[in-house]
């Protein structure tokens, strides 16, 4: 009997092995994310530098000649529809789409769950050393762009007055973990998958890059730091090999490369 033929309950998923502990990983992430969400409350109290700072981000993106936002929000504000839309995606499918992405990993390649899964902690500690060095103020709040913020004008919105909100710190723009995270789901999509449509996981952090923008919540800038802190992490942490093929119709009949092509040198 050679290996092609040999029983399924022979052969065991190598990706099975590397599951974690599901109430672990759920204690894990929680705490992960309370820690941000401290994090990023901690950091609160630097106005005057937030807005300094917002300053120098726009003049610079000026200087380097960047798109300007109000091109992406002037798009928007056509249609009153379209901007409530944007509004509403910037609201509901961060970190919606975040778990749903970690989720499937876990369930159905949890090797690389265990990879993005250190990725995006990686990226998110990161991005909370910012704010206490470079508080910066978003787009929607600095006068003389022309900019309006269109949640709180359309709505739906997830942030209240700054000075009353104790939920968020609104200074904290750069980097963007929406960009960041969205940047991250695609990328491990595309890794962790074997459909010749998966580049198209990319649109999701394209369209999460226009609904920033052009809400004015986030600069270009902000979408720029956070690919490169996600690339620094990339380049530390390296995405597991899949290792395993499948043969046969039935579901479960997976047997090691290295088998397989010994058993078709036979």
């Amino acid at each position: 009997m050679t290996a092609l033929t040999e029983p399924a309950e022979a052969e065991t998923d190598p990706d099975a092995a590397a599951r974690p502990g599901l109430i672990r990983e759920f204690l894990l992430v929680a705490g992960l994310f309370l820690v941000y969400k401290l994090g990023r409350q901690l950091a609160t109290g630097h106005t005057l530098r937030a807005f300094h700072n917002a300053h120098g981000v726009w003049d610079l993106e000026r200087s380097l000649r960047l798109p300007r936002e109000t091109a992406v929000q002037s798009a928007l504000l056509h249609s009153d529809t379209l901007v409530h839309a944007a509004n509403t995606y910037y609201a509901t499918v961060h970190f919606p789409a975040t778990l749903a992405f970690l989720v499937w990993l876990y369930l159905r390649r949890p090797a690389h769950y265990v990879w993005a899964r250190r990725v995006l902690a990686v990226v998110t500690a990161a991005a909370l050393v910012l704010p206490f060095t470079f508080p910066l103020a978003p787009p929607r709040m600095l006068a003389g762009t022309g900019l309006v913020d269109t949640a709180r004008i359309y709505g739906p919105s997830v942030y209240g007055p700054p000075a009353h909100d104790h939920l968020s710190n609104q200074f904290a723009a750069m980097p963007s973990l929406h960009f960041g995270w969205a940047l991250m789901v695609a990328i491990g999509l595309i890794t962790a998958t074997r459909s010749r449509w998966r580049p198209l996981w990319l649109l999701h952090p394209l369209l999460t890059l226009l609904v920033i923008v052009g809400t004015a919540n986030h600069y270009w800038l902000d979408a720029l730091a956070a690919t490169a802190m996600l690339g620094v992490a990339l380049a530390l942490l390296r995405p597991p090999r899949r290792t395993t093929t499948r043969v046969g119709r039935g579901p479960g009949r997976i047997v090691p490369r290295q088998r397989v092509l010994a058993g078709a040198a036979r």
